[in-house]
């Protein structure tokens, strides 16, 4: 059987690996000069493969429909992907937070990899080879158009990836292409990205990363997300795992909060400025603080509170004090929209799911069609969690096209 990938990231070469493993003569087709470009950037340029959770746990931290990748992540999950690393002689090292990276910290040796099992299988890789569109004919693909020429094929797996960091390839040109063969593509949004706010405060604590904080997204009161962990204010808003990870739940309207003392409660943190206030009694308001908060952000929190900053700190009432504490435990910054694709980790949205058997990764209207990785419109928080759905769903619909 003839098998086209059209894709060569971390889905596509992984279902020209599981193709291949089927038995399939497989062609995979990158439109870029060299494969896996993405991968090249993710994690700073270390690559982190996967997440050493539970495998159960997978589906945990999978934002947008995560039962839809039941079937992949037990066809590949992520201690295949660590065994596949290390058979192929890319060792991996599990850091903070089950995050899993090659040791030599180099995402070129993710990359060498697959590309020495592919090698192996007799995958044959033609670089420069950009799809311009599916060759249909009575709602089956025959094929793949590439420089107006057409290439034959029994089966053709999309995984050209979604529409972010468009410099590598992933510009969601495929999108159209997709829908002219009649497959439904929801809108598709930048996720895990940073988030812009409207706060005038925020462009003089550029720079500040904030430890140990939880952050929390709400409609209304309703909590959508509340996480603890690491934050980075920026020039226009906010970044850093924490707000990245805010961003894939992310809707106009939503509010956030952060808790600047998590480990104490209202009561803990009011005892702990009382202390502070004894000890600097005879201080100005604006110099109290230098023992619990950053520098940079004691002129914003003493701004908020409306306290006058040269207010003796013996003189400051309880409510005030009241009203200092709620604020610290609640900083609320105003969010308006997210950065867009060039900054974005994955996109949110793609091809529906109720378009694809999830058991198989095939379309459910297109014979001989199928789809992995970023394109599908399925994402998952930050930690591994994105590049193993790339390998799981890439893996199953490798080894699936095979029988269809």
């Amino acid at each position: 059987m003839n098998i086209i990938v059209v894709g060569g990231g971390a889905a596509g070469m992984m279902a020209a690996i599981g193709a291949a493993e089927s038995g399939c003569s497989v062609t995979l087709l990158e439109r870029n000069e060299k494969l896996g470009k993405k991968i090249y950037i993710t994690g700073k340029g270390r690559c982190n493969l996967t997440n050493d959770c539970p495998a159960e746990d997978l589906m945990k931290n999978v934002v947008r429909n995560p039962k839809f990748l039941y079937s992949s992540f037990g066809a590949w999950d992520n201690t295949d992907t660590i065994r596949l690393m290390n058979e192929e002689g890319c060792e991996t090292k599990t850091e903070r937070g089950g995050r899993v990276f090659p040791v030599s910290d180099h995402a070129s040796d993710v990359i060498r990899a697959l590309k020495r099992r592919m090698d192996r299988l007799g995958v044959d890789v033609r670089l420069d080879c950009e799809m311009t569109a599916l060759d249909i004919s009575d709602g089956r693909v025959c094929g793949v158009v590439v420089r107006g020429q057409e290439m034959r094929a029994d089966h053709v797996i999309i995984a050209c990836g979604g529409a972010s960091y468009p410099t590598t390839g992933s510009d969601g040109r495929a999108y159209a292409i997709l829908k002219k063969a009649g497959i439904k593509i929801n809108e598709a949004r930048p996720a895990l990205v940073p988030i812009i706010c409207s706060d005038d405060w925020i462009p003089s604590v550029q720079g500040l990363s904030l430890r140990n904080v939880k952050l929390t997204l709400l409609n209304d009161k309703r909590k959508i997300y509340d996480e603890l962990g690491e934050m980075l204010f920026t020039d226009k808003g906010i970044s850093g795992p924490l707000a990245l990870s805010a961003s894939s739940y992310y809707e106009p309207g939503y509010r956030i909060l952060i808790d600047c003392k998590p480990g104490l409660s209202a009561e803990k943190l009011d005892e702990r400025i009382l202390r502070d206030f004894r000890e600097y009694s005879n201080r100005d308001f604006s110099n109290s603080l230098v023992d619990l908060l950053p520098k940079s952000l004691i002129p914003v929190v003493i701004g908020l509170t409306d306290i006058a900053p040269d207010k003796k700190v013996h003189q400051i009432t309880g409510e005030e004090r009241t009203r200092l504490v709620k604020l610290i435990k609640g900083l609320e910054v105003h969010p308006v929209g997210t950065a867009g694709f060039n900054e974005a980790i994955i996109t949110r949205g793609g091809v529906d799911v109720k378009e694809i058997d999830p058991s198989t990764m095939c379309a459910r209207n297109v014979k001989g069609l199928s789809f992995a990785g970023e394109i599908i419109d399925v994402d998952a928080l930050t930690g591994g969690f994105n590049l193993q759905i790339a390998w799981s769903t890439g893996y199953l619909a490798g080894t699936r096209s095979a029988w269809t």
